[in-house]
C-alpha cells in the first residue's frame, strides 16, 4: 500500500469514525508524539523513516519518557496531550496504532512492542509478542 499523507491520513479518519481530516491529523499528532516518548533507538528512527512526509518528526522529536506507560497509562498520557477525555483518547489510539501496525512489517512491530510494557499489542490491534 502507498502510505502517502492523504492515505494514511484518511484511513486514521475512518478507523475513528471522524468527519474531517483535520480530526485524524490531530490523532495522528497526539498519538505519535506519546508513543515517541517511549520508543528508542533504531525502531523508532525506523518506524519514523516508513511514515508519511511530516509523520515521521512527530514520532522522533519528542523528548525520552522518564518511565513507562502501562496502556492505561498510554491512554491517559494521550488524553492529557489532547486535553480530551480517555474515551476520545481511546479513540485516536484505536484509530492511530493500528494504522501503524499496517505500515510497520511484523518484524519490527515485534521489536516495537518489546520496547514497551506487556498490554500494548493490544491497542496495536494484534497480540503480544510471545
Amino acid at each position: 500500500m502507498d502510505w502517502s499523507l492523504d492515505t494514511f491520513l484518511t484511513q486514521v479518519t475512518e478507523r475513528a469514525g471522524y468527519d474531517r481530516p483535520q480530526q485524524g491529523a490531530r490523532a495522528v499528532q497526539n498519538v505519535l508524539e506519546v508513543l515517541g516518548a517511549h520508543l528508542v533507538g533504531d525502531d523508532r528512527t525506523d518506524l519514523a523513516a516508513l511514515l508519511p512526509e511530516g509523520c515521521g518528526p512527530l514520532l522522533t522529536a519528542s523528548e525520552p519518557a522518564n518511565e513507562p506507560l502501562t496502556p492505561a497509562s498510554f491512554v491517559e498520557a494521550v488524553a492529557d496531550r489532547s486535553n480530551e477525555d480517555l474515551a476520545e483518547a481511546r479513540r485516536e489510539i484505536d484509530a492511530v496504532l493500528p494504522t501503524l501496525a499496517e505500515v510497520a512489517d511484523n518484524a519490527l512491530l515485534r521489536r516495537l512492542l518489546t520496547q514497551l510494557p506487556p498490554g500494548h499489542a493490544g491497542l496495536f490491534g494484534c497480540t503480544d509478542p510471545g
